[in-house]
């Protein structure tokens, strides 16, 4: 059953969900949404960090990687991205994309999706 944003019960969930991705795939939108469900959620600034394990540093129990298309981006940022800027974000998230609990296209996904996929993971590894 699909959640809503508006409708989600206050709760105290004590894992650490670290959520990365490219510019404009979500991640600020979706941490926001996370903490006003009561989980404990931090972006991580991985595209634009040379350390390959950035990441790491937030000391995640679950890590949630955000994709889009560059189609996506220049419609949500404008049509000045360079397909080569988020080809050097995607290298700069492989090592996190590699180590994802969970990787949406949130350019296939709207906002709703997007959350109710990550609390569907995170209720299935709470058992509930």
């Amino acid at each position: 059953m699909a959640s809503n944003l508006s409708t989600l019960r206050p709760f105290t969930d004590h894992r650490r969900i670290v959520v990365v991705g490219p510019c404009a795939s979500g991640k600020s939108t979706l941490t926001r949404a996370l903490t006003d469900a009561g989980y404990d959620a931090k972006v991580c600034g991985q595209e634009h960090s040379g350390v390959a394990d950035l990441w790491r540093r937030l000391e995640g129990d679950v890590l949630v990687a955000l994709d889009l298309d560059i189609e996506t981006l220049r419609h949500r940022r404008g049509a000045s991205w360079s397909r080569d800027l988020l080809m050097r974000q995607h290298e700069r998230l492989a090592s996190a994309y590699a180590a994802a609990d969970l990787i949406i296209d949130s350019g296939m996904h709207d906002q709703q999706e997007v959350l109710d996929a990550v609390t569907h993971l995170l209720n299935l590894g709470s058992g509930a």
